[in-house]
């Protein structure tokens, strides 16, 4: 019996409303199994809309064989700086290089946009997550003294390439 192996088909696809129960859920449980879920994610992940896209952010999803495989949101702090934050992708996906995917499509989206860089937060423990945003050009920069996470012990930025 041969084992053959199935190419899993993965699109990102723009927010729609009706995702937002699976951006909250697929954040709640990362958060759970690495950290605490602090009032300011809450604030973003339970009104999505009114807090991201409607201040001028964007949120887009994995979508593999047909379910939702994992998230990130663009949150803007500024015209031409955004956020890259919210990043999950669920466990049954993990492994499936979805997050790289993720990564590499905001990047794509945001020199689209002509902005100018991208920050994030994360914390040291998340070894995986900080090599693959070191691979996709991110550098460490300095962290402020109040970061709008507490978890947040690094900062980092991507200066994207001015696009004519």
């Amino acid at each position: 019996m041969h084992n053959i192996l199935k190419q899993m088909k993965t699109t990102i696809i723009p927010f729609e409303s009706k995702y937002a129960k699976e951006f909250a859920s697929l954040n709640v449980e990362w958060l759970e199994k690495h950290f605490v879920v602090e009032p300011h994610d809450i604030d973003l992940l339970e009104r999505c809309e009114e807090t991201i896209i409607n201040q001028g952010g964007y949120i887009f999803f994995a979508k593999a064989d047909n379910e939702i495989a994992g998230t990130f949101s663009l949150i803007k702090i500024e015209d031409g700086v955004y956020e890259l934050g919210k990043m999950a992708v669920s466990p049954k996906f993990q492994g499936k290089k979805i997050g790289q995917q993720l990564v590499q499509y905001c990047i794509d989206f945001s020199i689209h946009q002509n902005w100018k860089k991208l920050v994030l937060y994360s914390n040291r423990v998340l070894e995986n997550a900080i090599y693959i945003y070191k691979k996709h050009g991110f550098k460490e920069i300095k962290l402020e003294d109040t970061p709008p996470y507490l978890r947040s012990d690094i900062k980092m930025e991507l200066i994207l390439p001015v696009t004519s």
